[in-house]
């Protein structure tokens, strides 16, 4: 499967922006997909995970209450709706797939190229 994020863009602090993964390929494969995001110096970090049929989410506590995963598998395409935006959410933000479900990056195999967001203060 190949992955293509898109979405991101410039906002001020307090504004929505809604993050697309679009998945191609050998969409039959049955994946967990995991947004993730890294900041200038900073590690990548879990940001949510949602599994194939879209019945186990995890968001991490950082964006709980604000971020919302969600996917249409009919479109082959996975949501992050990111809402309430603050400066710290800035960072290039890629969607990943994993045949398990899990949060930590080394268990995805399958990388977007990632989406620039970035949050004005």
């Amino acid at each position: 499967v190949q992955l293509q994020a898109s979405g991101g863009g410039l906002v001020q602090a307090g504004g929505s922006l809604r993050l697309s993964c679009a998945a191609s390929g050998r969409t039959s494969r049955r994946y967990t997909i995991g947004w993730f995001r890294q900041a200038p110096g900073k590690e990548r970090e879990f940001v949510a995970a949602i599994s194939w049929g879209g019945y186990r989410t995890n968001v991490a506590p950082s964006v709980k209450g604000r971020f919302t995963i969600s996917r249409d598998n009919a479109k082959n395409t996975l949501y992050l709706q990111m809402n309430s935006l603050k400066h710290e959410d800035t960072a290039v933000y890629y969607c990943a797939s994993s045949d398990s479900y899990t949060s930590q990056f080394q268990g995805y195999d399958v990388w977007g190229q990632g989406t620039q967001v970035t949050v004005s203060s």
